[in-house]
């Protein structure tokens, strides 16, 4: 067949097919961006009215109560009450730092983590000092904690910590910026020091009652039934002056009897030094008692 009749009649079908296809593509895209454009500007508005929604509505939520973690000292109560001025209070106004300043006036209050929910609800966990000793100062007993602050003698103390040691002569004080009355940091240092020795002993921890804070490395202790100054001094070294310790009891103390020494000193290396509990005319110097760790 000749070209011209073929070329016609090829032309005729292959242009029309060429242009059907991006005419009828074309609208397509235009179309498909136009409705995802329109669907993100809803989706905008929504969350701004949700937003806005919210925002109005925390303005509006009041404290409805307080939920309280952590006490086993402090009386629940008497934490509440601190709070009780802040109960109907806007919640988002709410300053959690003012709040946790007027809770920290409690003296076994060390420290707190203040949250708020959105239901209205204020969560305080509380971090209470911990006690580690009793302070005989005058007639008065009071509580040292591991910071070396002076708390008031509570019930609660004793049902929790029913073993606490006693430390007598307890002088040197300041007052802190929470107005709280703190042990000098040495006599912390050294308090803290001889209990952990005295814990860890075989059974001194059994016998020694009280601690007795001097100064001049003159620091004693006494154990129970027995009126003896047991010197320990104020230079650490607590473990290996406590096990002295136990060997005289076992082997002096045990024979001769509570009461019969007024001083022994525990102070030097494989030496005991002791004075008798006689009239000072009969006494001559100290006596040295040798003794050697097993």
């Amino acid at each position: 067949m000749p070209d011209s009749e073929t070329g016609g009649y090829s032309d005729y079908l292959t242009e029309p097919a060429l242009q059907e296809s991006p005419v009828s593509a074309v609208p397509a895209a235009p179309g498909r961006r136009l409705v995802l454009l329109v669907f993100i500007i809803a989706l905008l508005v929504a969350l701004a009215a949700l937003a806005s929604s919210a925002s109005r509505w925390k303005k509006e939520v009041i404290v409805r109560d307080f939920i309280v973690d952590g006490v086993s000292i402090i009386p629940e109560r008497e934490l509440l009450s601190r709070m009780a001025d802040y109960k109907g209070a806007n919640l988002q106004e709410l300053d959690a730092d003012e709040l946790k300043q007027r809770i920290k006036r409690l003296p076994y209050l060390r420290d707190a983590v203040i949250s708020k929910e959105l239901n209205g609800i204020v969560r305080v966990k509380v971090v209470e000092r911990e006690p580690v000793a009793l302070a005989i100062i005058g007639r008065s007993t009071m509580v040292i904690d591991r910071e070396g602050f002076l708390l008031p003698w509570r019930k609660e103390v004793a049902i929790r910590f029913p073993d606490l040691f006693s430390i007598a002569r307890v002088s040197r004080l300041t007052i802190a910026d929470n107005g709280l009355q703190q042990l000098d940091r040495r006599d912390v240092a050294l308090i803290l020091q001889f209990l952990d020795a005295l814990s860890k002993s075989d059974y001194a921890r059994l016998l020694v009652k009280e601690f007795h804070l001097a100064a001049n490395n003159l620091s004693w202790c006494i154990a129970v039934q027995a009126p003896t100054r047991f010197i320990i001094g104020n230079d650490g070294n607590f473990k290996e002056k406590l096990k002295k310790f136990e060997i005289f009891w076992q082997k002096v103390v045990s024979k001769k009897g509570f009461g019969f020494y007024d001083t022994v000193d525990l102070r030097f290396k494989e030496r005991i030094f002791t004075t008798q509990s006689s009239p000072p005319e009969a006494q001559v110097g100290s006596n040295p008692v040798i003794i050697r760790q097993e």
